[in-house]
């Protein structure tokens, strides 16, 4: 058994570092290394890994970005993002995606990586304790929070909210609903006051993070 495995990262030291730590396992095979994400997309038409290492942050693509398009065009491939961001929506974002696994660059070792892999391989998720540990406190922290933000909207502004996530515009909206352009904007105000930001782009975020729409 071999286990194929390739690397997306966009500086050469971490790829050659992961590349050290796989090398101690006979039973892994490292398959490509990449510096970008079209770089990867173009390979996985002739050479598809078993297992992809994959960073949230390169230069032409986001990891978010690859992984939906590898999950929707390659659904055997299983991705384990590797990322200096700890932030617990991010973890939460990429394994309700489907990831395999979420590791740190700050405190990843060899023994964690080759854990992952295999794991990966077999069907299974690997998540570090701390990561664990972060993933929970962070769900529940998002759940009290968009409790209380969700008690705050009344139920037109949850349905216009709806629309703009959609990305309507307010005259696309007020047509749809068969309410004044001006019923939308004041709307539209309350919700950024309500969750406290200043722009559309914020407020889907917002929303998206605190799963308003659920």
């Amino acid at each position: 058994m071999t286990i194929k495995v390739a690397i997306t990262d966009d500086h050469p030291m971490v790829i050659s570092g992961l590349k050290n730590a796989l090398s101690a396992s006979k039973e892994i095979s490292v398959t490509g290394t990449y510096a970008n994400g079209n770089d990867l997309l173009n390979s996985l038409e002739t050479t598809r890994p078993d297992v992809l290492l994959l960073d949230l942050q390169l230069p032409d693509f986001s990891g978010k970005e690859i992984a939906r398009k590898i999950f929707r065009n390659y659904p055997d491939i299983k991705i384990i993002i590797l990322s200096s961001i700890e932030e617990a929506f991010s973890i939460e974002e990429m394994m309700e995606m489907g990831c395999s696994g979420y590791l740190l660059k700050s405190s990843t070792d060899q023994t964690i990586l080759l854990q992952a892999v295999e794991a990966a391989y077999y069907g299974e998720i690997y998540l570090e304790a701390s990561l664990k540990k972060e993933l929970l406190t962070g769900i529940l922290k998002t759940k009290k929070k968009s409790e209380k933000t969700s008690a705050m909207l009344t139920q037109k502004e949850k349905e216009i909210m709806g629309f703009i996530i959609e990305g309507y515009s307010s005259k696309k909206i007020a047509g749809h609903l068969g309410i004044s352009y001006r019923t939308v904007e004041t709307h539209r105000f309350s919700l950024l006051q309500k969750l406290e930001v200043k722009n559309t782009a914020e407020l889907v975020k917002k929303a998206m993070e605190l799963h308003l729409l659920k």
